[in-house]
């Protein structure tokens, strides 16, 4: 049995963006050297409770091994990736001096 293809209705979206763009944010600058700095790593808890930790853990080891005079901290964000977190962010704001936050695994 064959079917009209006719009589069938196909939707098609346009991915385009809307013409609309948002004010950038700059990011901080880099910082010269890590010796002696406070770097906080933070997990934001996409892709799972324990996603970013090994490769956290790895880069905190590897600076212990070769950065030596860098604290590392490695934290994870209350709440879901979407999620806020003012006071974490107020944290490092005061005792760090750089942080990768994101996902791994």
């Amino acid at each position: 049995m064959m079917s009209d293809a006719t009589s069938k209705t196909i939707t098609v979206l346009n991915p385009a963006v809307a013409g609309n763009k948002v004010d950038r944010i700059p990011l901080a600058p880099r910082l010269d050297a890590l010796e002696g700095k406070t770097l906080y790593m933070v997990d934001i808890n996409w892709g799972g409770p324990d996603a970013a930790n090994s490769v956290f853990e790895q880069i905190q080891a590897w600076l212990a091994a070769h950065v030596p005079s860098v604290k590392t901290i490695i934290r994870k964000k209350h709440g879901w990736y979407e999620a806020d977190d003012p006071d974490l962010w107020q944290e490092i704001k005061e005792n760090g001096h750089a942080a990768i936050v994101g996902i791994s695994g």
